[in-house]
């Protein structure tokens, strides 16, 4: 038995270190594969971008709930043929999903309202 929890603390410990070094940020197990943002919480994003990219860490915590607080985020009565999905007000990213989500917002190539769904698993 206690064979078994040295195994698993061992284990636990392996994927901390794994997940907080430097050169596996990209692969962060926690992290959002993609985020539904809208163009309120975009740029409430980029507002604190500047804060985000010098977090310390390889996982950047983004809350985005002080700008959800407007009751503009969400539809109140969305049409039934659109499907509207709700944003996400808080997720975890990685250093370079970060980057990734900004350059995203910024190119201005997505349809930010009435929301949209960003698959950060695509970035480079």
């Amino acid at each position: 038995m206690k064979l078994d929890r040295r195994l698993l603390a061992a284990l636990a410990v392996a994927a901390v270190a794994a997940q907080a070094a430097p050169g596996h940020a990209q692969d962060c197990a926690i992290c959002a594969r993609s985020v539904v943002i809208n163009s309120d919480l975009a740029q409430c994003f980029l507002d604190q971008y500047a804060k985000l990219k010098n977090e310390a860490g390889a996982a950047v915590a983004v809350d985005l709930t002080v700008c959800a607080s407007d009751r503009s985020i969400v539809q109140a009565l969305p049409t039934p043929a659109m499907a509207v999905e709700e944003p996400d007000t808080k997720f975890l990213l990685s250093r370079k999903q970060v980057e990734c989500l900004r350059d995203r917002i910024v190119d201005g190539e997505l349809e930010l309202d009435p929301s949209v769904r960003i698959d950060l698993a695509a970035c480079p």
